[in-house]
């Protein structure tokens, strides 16, 4: 692994830094395409200028846990590939920072923040860094994350591992909401530390510090995106998705990591159903015959400051001839949710993850990872793990009549109150608040969420262990499976009229 804090290469020095250095700064994944693709850049002085800035702001931001030590070698093989071959596509020669629970088969680890895990290499990639690979993407690091993504403590701060400690939000750090559970990859693409980034979501730990953390984040319908290879919470919840500046870079990396994959049956439902380029659904004319539904119920919470950006972001879409049915009613909204399915699957699931590492690891079993905290207190249980304690209570074994109760009614109730409502209106989709409400809605029935910065708050209310809820917020389009085009045309349509990203002002 490389020492980041001390890093340095004579071609650093020797390259055009300063202008790259510049330039890098909301820089897209087409304009590097198009500036390795007319010679006037490499993605070897790409990847050295991220390490050189990730140096530079990275130790108060905590967002990157480890680079990988093999990324500028890879990218000169790439560049050489370039010249002697040609161009693999869209990502070719682009870093990409991977959440720090997806396996890759090289020089980094996969701990899900854990330290218990801290010495863990996978033995091979999962299917997302396999796909990225094969696209020529360079996996410039791993992100780091709320620990066991947030499923470890209920006084677990959004952000916070064990092993690589708390990120923290750039536009704010110490003072704003940084989100979770894949707070490292939000905000390595917001401070411009990459040029994408993958993270995971149960339930709205893509959506959340995407919006907090102001960029696009798209959480895909369960199946689209496989889970081979990732430490898990769910298997009827988890799934993988991109975070990226715009919603084009969104797209692009999204269309590179889809597939079927015979070791996850989730996948089977995306046959015919995927796409490898979702770039063609960019249309913002889109949003002049788009019906979009207002559901009133889940804004009640929401304090002045929030619900102002909400007002602002409905009219924005009335202007540009978006059909507006304000307020629409789910037949959900009553239903009380519980956190069973998470509980119970989470042991299985970790349990089979862990039951493959070697026996040079410390922990095969989530027993194992429980009494290895308890042994290690004094770093690993800041936070407590009443949570994992509490998972540990279940059989492992997915049997027990009040999983499957708690199953049936997410997956039922949930999809009915979104499917009856965009059916009953012929809505293209429902209109959240970043990852209010919305998100958990979409992730227990499994439907896809894409979240696109809309502003600042400059007030808000103390929440969140004592972060306000003030600074980036992200609306948020939800809809039905496999939705994922329409939800990008909706996405990139507001984008375009918007244009509310703005970089955060960072020392270096």
């Amino acid at each position: 692994m490389i020492d980041i804090e001390n890093y340095t290469t004579e071609k650093v020095v020797e390259s055009n830094m300063e202008s790259l250095s510049t330039w890098i700064i909301e820089a897209d994944i087409s304009s590097m395409q198009a500036a390795m693709n007319a010679g006037e850049l490499t993605a070897e002085e790409l990847v050295n200028v991220y390490l050189e800035r990730i140096r530079k702001v990275d130790s108060e931001l905590r967002s990157i846990l480890e680079v990988n030590p093999d990324a500028i070698a890879i990218a000169c093989e790439l560049d050489n590939e370039r010249q002697e071959r040609g161009c693999r596509g869209m990502l070719h020669g682009i870093p990409i920072v991977l959440k720090d629970n997806i396996d890759t088969n090289d020089r980094m680890h996969t701990s899900a923040g854990s330290i218990a895990l801290a010495e863990w290499i996978a033995p091979e990639d999962s299917y997302v860094a396999a796909r990225l690979r094969e696209a020529g993407a360079i996996i410039l690091g791993k992100a780091n994350m709320t620990e066991w993504a947030n499923f470890m403590s209920s006084t677990m701060w959004a952000g916070y591992s064990s092993r690589g400690g708390l990120t923290l939000n750039p536009y704010g750090p110490g003072e704003l909401f940084v989100g979770g559970s894949s707070s490292g990859s939000a905000v390595a693409v917001a401070a411009n530390l990459t040029a994408a980034a993958i993270g995971t979501e149960t339930s709205g730990s893509i959506i959340s510090p995407s919006s907090q953390n102001s960029i696009v984040g798209i959480k895909p319908t369960l199946g689209l995106v496989s889970r081979s290879g990732i430490i898990p919470i769910t298997i009827s919840q988890d799934t993988a998705g991109p975070m990226g500046r715009t919603v084009r870079d969104a797209a692009i990396v999204l269309g590179a990591i889809t597939g079927v994959d015979e070791t996850d049956a989730c996948t089977q439902t995306s046959k015919s159903r995927s796409y490898r380029d979702y770039t063609p659904f960019l249309d913002e004319s889109f949003i002049g015959q788009a019906r979009i539904g207002i559901p009133r119920f889940y804004y009640q919470d929401l304090d002045e400051a929030r619900l102002a950006i909400m007002e602002s972001a409905i009219e924005v879409l009335r202007s540009k001839g978006a059909t507006i049915i304000d307020p629409v009613e789910l037949s959900c909204e009553h239903v009380k949710w519980d956190s069973n399915v998470l509980r119970y699957e989470f042991k299985k699931a970790l349990n089979d993850y862990l039951a493959r590492l070697d026996i040079t690891m410390p922990v095969h079993s989530l027993a194992e990872v429980i009494a290895y905290n308890e042994a290690h207190a004094d770093i690993a249980l800041k936070c407590g793990q009443n949570v994992l304690l509490w998972a540990e209570e279940t059989s492992g074994t997915l049997t027990e009549p009040e999983y499957h109760a708690s199953l049936t009614r997410n997956q039922e109730m949930a999809r009915k109150g979104i499917d009856e409502v965009l059916s009953k209106h012929e809505l293209d989709a429902l209109f959240f608040l970043g990852n209010e409400h919305g998100a958990d809605l979409a992730a227990r029935a499994g439907y896809p969420s894409i979240t696109i910065p809309a502003g600042y708050a400059e007030s808000g209310i103390i929440a969140h262990g004592g972060y306000t809820t003030k600074g980036p917020q992200g609306v948020t389009f939800v809809g039905r499976a496999y939705a994922e085009p329409t939800l990008l045309r909706l996405a990139y349509g507001y984008e375009q009229a918007t244009k509310h990203r703005v970089a955060p002002h960072l020392e270096s």
